[in-house]
């Protein structure tokens, strides 16, 4: 990660409330969801156990998408 992109994710982290009070960042996002870019404009989709409780999930017919934006940066710009 370069310093723009890391500037970027402090960016996006201080424009949010994370209820996990970033967990994903703080681990060197090696904690945080498997999700994949599915090319739609600020989601990326879920990969996770639909049991799992996010504020950011949104449900779609069988899918369930992620607009965290954070997590939205992470998958689309890191490919994380």
């Amino acid at each position: 990660m370069n310093e723009e992109q890391k500037r970027r994710i402090e960016e996006i982290m201080a424009g949010m409330e994370c209820e996990r009070d970033f967990e994903c960042y703080k681990s060197g996002f090696k904690k945080i969801g498997k999700a994949k870019n599915e090319g739609l404009l600020g989601y990326v989709e879920c990969l996770e156990n639909r049991g799992t409780r996010c504020k950011f999930k949104v449900p779609y017919g069988d899918s369930m998408f992620c607009k965290c934006s954070l997590r939205v940066y992470v998958v689309k710009e890191l490919n994380i």
